[in-house]
């Protein structure tokens, strides 16, 4: 097989497996397991993008992951205080779980690749919660009131990413054993 047909053949597997990720995220999306009154939800959805990630690399990881923002944004009936926190909040938010791929191919790396592209994911959703959402302050959450945006988007935006982070890494420490050599994407060399 010619070194062309078979770099073909892979970027039409990883596109594949890439559309297939990002709908599967899509889908995990809607199994909430809790809504924030203001955006932002507990569920699995970056479950299947930093899969993809960690086992075709931070490139195609951050395409699935504006991929995903971009139809989060148009199917879920965004919640946005303008086109700022559009861009934010979806399109620049999901696109850094792809950085779970700079730990492609490493042992473990499934572990260290969600801590890195979930918190990526925390530091634009409070960036995004001290510039615009700074507008609803002083609100109460959680049965507690906060004038600072900045402590009310480390609390807002870290309830839902901390557990949803949580979540991934439980999923993937179960998974780990039966399917690592999916995850580390020796499948695929």
């Amino acid at each position: 097989m010619s070194s062309n047909s078979k770099k073909t053949r892979f970027s039409a597997r990883m596109l594949c497996e890439g559309a297939i990720m990002v709908a599967l995220g899509v889908v995990l999306s809607y199994l909430r397991i809790y809504r924030l009154p203001n955006g932002g939800s507990i569920t699995l959805d970056m479950l299947p993008i930093l899969f993809f990630a960690i086992r075709w690399g931070w490139r195609p990881g951050l395409l699935a992951g504006f991929v995903f923002g971009l139809l989060q944004m148009l199917l879920d009936g965004a919640i946005a205080w303008g086109w700022q926190s559009l861009l934010l909040d979806y399109l620049v938010a999901f696109t850094p779980l792809g950085l779970a791929g700079l730990f492609r191919g490493r042992k473990y790396g499934v572990f260290a690749g969600t801590v890195v592209g979930a918190a990526a994911r925390f530091v634009v959703h409070f960036i995004s919660g001290i510039t615009i959402y700074a507008i609803l302050a002083p609100t109460e959450l959680f049965a507690v009131t906060f004038t600072s945006p900045w402590m009310y988007s480390l609390a807002y935006n870290g309830s839902f990413m901390a557990i949803d982070t949580v979540l991934c890494l439980v999923v993937f420490t179960i998974v780990y054993r039966p399917l690592h050599r999916y995850i580390l994407g020796e499948d695929i060399h």
